[in-house]
């Protein structure tokens, strides 16, 4: 990991652990965007119940949890201890480990699915070709990824939340940009929806919901 990449994985860190529990607060018992919940519904029918999946920056466990309900064999993956020890707490059924997107402890081709459910959005955007690289090389052939993020141009930066002493910049990308950007990597997409951001949840940008393939090799 480059001294770059370590900055930014620090920040973001620092930043989940400050405000875990503030957040898992904020959110206990905010139910999903129905939209959302079809979009994740159908990502489950794709990927069956052939395999493991990844949740990839799960924070509190939120997805995780949904995405078990949907049938899925899941575990999921974050920077934060803090927010981590929240996801063990609510969801003790389910399995959560600790560390970076950019540098997965996870086998090559060894994952059946993974879902980045706006976790890349504090990635710099030079560094989202060797994030959306380390997703296809967890990926097995004929793996699927799903990528959820804000659209738009210009970042929303959150300076101490909740009154903790943390910054923090969230990003919002083109959708175009981003599916450039993963088939660049290997990947082949299957599907891409943008819906209207829904005001009384406090949105104020369209959200992105990617579907990608890692293609099977032709032999």
């Amino acid at each position: 990991m480059t001294s770059a990449e370590a900055d930014f994985v620090t920040r973001t860190r620092r930043f989940y652990d400050a405000i875990a529990e503030d957040y898992a607060e904020m959110f206990a018992g905010e139910r999903a965007e129905p939209r959302d919940g079809a979009v994740l519904a159908g990502f489950a029918e794709l990927v069956g119940r052939g395999g493991r999946v990844a949740d990839l920056g799960c924070g509190p466990g939120r997805t995780t949890a949904h995405l078990a309900s949907l049938g899925l064999d899941v575990f999921g993956l974050d920077l934060s201890e803090s927010m981590l020890a929240i996801a063990r707490r609510e969801n003790p059924g389910l399995r959560f480990r600790q560390g970076s997107m950019l540098d997965l402890d996870i086998p090559d081709g060894t994952l059946a699915a993974a879902v980045s459910w706006y976790s890349s959005i504090h990635t710099p955007v030079d560094q989202l070709p060797s994030l959306f690289a380390e997703f296809h090389r967890v990926l097995a052939p004929g793996g699927y990824l799903l990528l959820a993020f804000q659209a738009g141009d210009q970042p929303l930066t959150l300076d101490r939340p909740f009154g903790h002493p943390v910054r923090l910049d969230f990003e919002r990308r083109r959708p175009e940009a981003m599916a450039g950007l993963l088939e660049a990597a290997g990947f082949a997409l299957r599907s891409r929806t943008v819906r209207e951001a829904d005001t009384e949840l406090g949105e104020s940008s369209p959200q992105t919901f990617l579907t990608a393939l890692k293609a099977a090799a032709v032999l």
